[in-house]
Order: C-alpha cells, then structure tokens, then sequence
C-alpha cells in the first residue's frame, strides 16, 4: 500500500492522488465535528452566516475528545462512526470540504458526493483513542462551546495515521458490513 505524506489544506491534486487501501500520514490543521456541531453549522449556513472555518480544503474529524489531562492539548481522540453525518456531508462537500475522518461505511450518497467534489473519507483505527491524541500537538475549541466533548475544535496533527476508505474515483475499503441503502 503506497505511503502518503499529506498536509492540510488538500487540494484537489492530493485526493486525486489517492486510491483506496492507501496509508496516509496528515499533518496541519483539521477540525472536529460531530453530530450537534454538523446540525448547527448545517443551520448557520441555512440562514447566510459564514462557518467558523474556511470548508476549501478542509478535514473534519468526526470526534468528541475526552477531556485533557495536564501536560497535554487533548484527552483520547478516537473517531466516531460517521454515519451519523451522512445527511450533512455531500452539503460540506459541496462547499470545498475534501475529508472527513471517522470510522464505518458511507451512505452512497457521500460516496457520489465524494466524486463530484475531489473528496475523500479517511478512516482511523477505532479504540485507539489514546493513541491517536498522541499525533494532536495542539487544541482549541472555536465554536459552539456549550456542545462541550462536540464542539468544534481546531486541531494541529504532526503524521496523523489514516487509511483511504472511499476515494474520489468511487473506489471502497470494505471494513465494515454494509449499511442499507435507505432514503
């Protein structure tokens, strides 16, 4: 499996790039966002307002950290199924987000989303949490702090390890058994 060491923000020459089964080592700025943080932004879009983050090139992590203990930026960080954000994601997509991160298939209207957009899913090992926190070098909350642990954070990662689930070329990593394909 090819090794892709990638920096944020991506562009649409680096998700072309990748097939897949590939290994990637991120580093840069990525956010988090789970399911209250993805409703309120979805909402906030809705009425005009500008997101709390430029979405052109961006990763979402879809994560909700433990609190950190002292001496360091962030608590576990292990990623949450992502299935949860299937309704908001071809939107962000839409509007330049080129990643998310989570663990767990998509719906297949993210993976179309995921193709007409130069985007792609990355999956990170679930109960790793600890782990994986590891490669966060700093933390901070930049919206919606009253979510607490689903607030929207902003992250900086140094070789944050993932794999290509979905591709922009409509390519899977099957990982998991298959969602149906309900409405």
């Amino acid at each position: 499996m090819p090794v892709h060491h990638l920096t944020t923000p991506l562009t649409d020459t680096a998700v072309d790039a990748l097939r897949s089964g590939d290994v990637i080592l991120l580093s840069g700025t990525i956010y988090t966002a789970r399911d209250a943080a993805h409703r309120r932004l979805c909402d906030a879009l809705d009425r005009g307002e500008q997101p709390p983050f430029d979405l052109r090139g961006a990763v979402i992590y879809y994560v909700g950290p433990s609190p950190a203990p002292p001496g360091h930026p962030i608590g576990a960080a292990g990623p949450t199924t992502s299935y949860r954000m299937d309704s908001y994601a071809p939107r962000l997509h839409a509007l330049g987000l080129k990643a998310t991160i989570g663990k767990g298939r998509r719906h297949a209207t993210v993976r179309k989303a995921l193709a007409e957009h130069t985007a792609v899913y990355f999956g990170a090992t679930g109960g790793a949490g600890a782990l994986l926190a590891q490669r966060i070098t700093a933390a901070r909350v930049i919206a919606y702090d009253d979510l607490g642990p689903e607030a929207i954070r902003e992250l900086t990662v140094q070789d944050f390890p993932l794999l290509v689930i979905n591709d922009a070329h409509g390519g899977e990593l099957y990982v998991t058994p298959q969602l149906p394909e309900g409405d």
